[in-house]
């Protein structure tokens, strides 16, 4: 697995160290500030360079939610035959250029990231700190020194019997599982159309990880060393604040985001509102209401 990983413990740890130098004339080489500023900016530079997957994964999103009516269709028709079932639906998505794994496209792109990062500060937090990638030994070693708050980034709730330590992973914990919590909660509320949550696959996966994913990240997250819940909190935030845009300035048609939009829309215009159809999720302009009829001329008649 060596010369997979190897690979990327160099563009991790080549993306800190470039940041580190760039900000070590501002607040020191060894100053915790320049060190978290370093993970910070790897996930400002990997979140921009994710961003085409975030617009795949949105259209995606959409599409899934506009053909949501024919696949219970496809579910219903064959919901004594798996296999028949499952050929229809890719059928279905293949017909319309769609992909259901889309959405998690972002998600399985961070996740190499993710672990290189861990493996790298994970070394630095041995005794002695460990050189990967571009970290030589004696930046692994200034690394490991570095304090978020007052704790060193390499350490972690359970490997460390300082408080201060316990005390800044509890509240990094909190805050990532609670962005991770409004994020989906946002999404749900906000941005999705309005269907019944009787029967709707999608709508039950949705509610599944709002409450799951929360739930992982605070169990997990005291084997995760500070800086990875600096970078994993960080990418939270991100993630909540681009989809709080995309939801205020493009939502989904026929969500409540898009509803208030129209409403904004036609209070400005003086206009009704506009729907959207029911079988495609488009949208439908409807007359204004309240206008006088234009009168119409009457033939004469002739003598």
């Amino acid at each position: 697995m060596g010369f997979i990983l190897d690979p990327l413990y160099w563009i991790v740890s080549g993306v800190m160290v470039v940041i580190h130098k760039a900000l070590s004339p501002v607040f020191g080489e060894a100053s915790g500030v320049t060190w978290s500023l370093s993970i910070v900016g790897l996930v400002i530079l990997i979140r921009t360079l994710l961003i085409p997957l975030f617009v795949k994964q949105i259209k995606s999103q959409r599409a899934l939610t506009a053909l949501s009516p024919e696949m219970k269709k496809i579910q219903q028709r064959y919901k004594d035959d798996r296999q028949k079932q499952s050929e229809e639906l890719m059928k279905l998505y293949k017909e319309h250029k769609t992909n259901p794994m889309a959405s998690c496209f972002p998600i399985l792109a961070q996740a190499p990231i993710f672990f290189a990062l861990f493996t790298v500060l994970n070394g630095i937090g041995k005794n002695p700190p460990q050189a990967r990638g571009v970290l030589t030994t004696e930046l692994a070693a200034q690394a490991a020194k570095a304090e978020f708050f007052g704790a060193p980034i390499s350490q972690t709730f359970l490997g460390s019997s300082n408080t201060t330590v316990k005390i800044v992973t509890v509240l990094l914990i909190a805050l990532m599982s609670l962005t991770t919590f409004t994020t989906q909660r946002q999404l749900m509320v906000k941005g999705m159309p309005k269907m019944d949550s009787s029967n709707n696959m999608m709508l039950q996966q949705q509610k599944i990880m709002l409450y799951l994913f929360p739930v992982i990240f605070a169990v997990s997250g005291v084997n995760f060393p500070i800086g990875v819940l600096i970078y994993w909190s960080t990418t939270n935030l991100w993630t909540w604040g681009q989809q709080f845009y995309v939801i205020k300035r493009n939502p989904t048609p026929g969500s409540p985001a898009w509803e208030e939009l129209q409403a904004k829309k036609a209070k400005k215009e003086g206009t009704t509102p506009e729907a959207p159809t029911e079988e495609s999720g488009s949208v439908a302009t409807e007359e204004p209401k309240g206008q006088r009829p234009q009168p119409k001329k009457k033939k004469k008649k002739r003598k």
